[in-house]
C-alpha cells in the first residue's frame, strides 16, 4: 500500500489555515485555564491546561510539516507521539502537590472553566474532522488530541458538580488521571500509524 499523500493544492491550503486556527484557539485557552488551575488548586484543569499547550505545538508542527516528504511527515509523526505523552508527565507533578495539600478545588470555576473548554475542543474538532485522514498521522494526532480533549472537559464539568456535592479533592484527581490515560492511548495510535507510514515510505 503506498503512503498517504499530501493532500491536493486547494486542499492544502484549507488544512494549513484549518491548523492555525487550531493551533491559535489551543494556545488562547491555554493561558485561560492555566490561570485559573493555579487559581483553585485544580488538578484536572492543570493537566487539560498543559494539553491545550501541546495541542497548539501538534498543530504548529503540523502547519510546518506539511511539505515534506511521506518519510519526514512519518518521523514528525513519531515525534508527536511523544509530545502527546507530556500532560501525563505534568499531571504526576500536580498530583504530587495536591496529595501534600488535598484541599478540593472551588467547583464553579472548575465546571465554567470545564465548559469554556469543551467549547473550544469541539470547534477544534470540527475544524479538523474533514482532515483527519490527510497527511497521515499529523492531522489523525490533531484530531484526535481534539477529540479526546472534548471528553475530558465534559469529565472536568461533571467533577465539579461532584466536588460540590462531595466536598471531596478525588473527583478532579480522578478526571485529571483520566486525562492522562487518554492522551497515553492518542500517542499509542499515532506513534503505530506513524511507524505503519514510515515503514511505507521506505518500501
Amino acid at each position: 500500500m503506498p503512503p498517504p499523500a499530501l493532500p491536493t493544492h486547494g486542499s492544502r491550503t484549507a488544512l494549513h489555515r484549518a491548523v492555525r486556527l487550531v493551533a491559535l484557539l489551543n494556545l488562547a485557552y491555554f493561558g485561560v485555564e492555566f490561570t485559573v488551575a493555579l487559581s483553585i488548586g485544580s488538578v484536572s484543569l492543570f493537566a487539560d491546561s498543559i494539553d491545550f499547550l501541546e495541542d497548539a505545538s501538534v498543530n504548529l508542527l503540523i502547519f510546518l510539516a506539511l511539505g515534506w516528504s511521506p518519510a519526514a511527515r512519518a518521523r514528525v509523526g513519531m515525534a508527536l507521539a511523544a509530545i502527546l505523552l507530556v500532560p501525563a508527565l505534568a499531571l504526576l507533578w500536580a498530583l504530587w502537590r495536591k496529595l501534600q495539600l488535598p484541599v478540593p478545588p472551588a467547583p464553579l470555576p472548575l465546571s465554567a472553566t470545564g465548559l469554556g473548554a469543551l467549547v473550544v475542543n469541539l470547534a477544534c474538532a470540527w475544524v479538523l474532522a474533514r482532515f483527519r485522514h490527510h497527511a497521515g498521522s499529523l492531522t489523525r494526532a490533531a484530531f484526535l488530541s481534539a477529540r479526546n480533549d472534548a471528553f475530558a472537559n465534559v469529565a472536568i464539568v461533571l467533577a465539579g458538580g461532584v466536588t460540590a456535592w462531595t466536598g471531596s479533592v478525588w473527583p478532579d484527581v480522578a478526571v485529571g488521571l483520566g486525562i492522562a490515560a487518554m492522551n497515553a492511548d492518542a500517542a499509542r495510535e499515532v506513534w503505530e500509524a506513524a511507524r505503519g507510514e514510515h515503514r511505507q515510505a521506505q518500501a
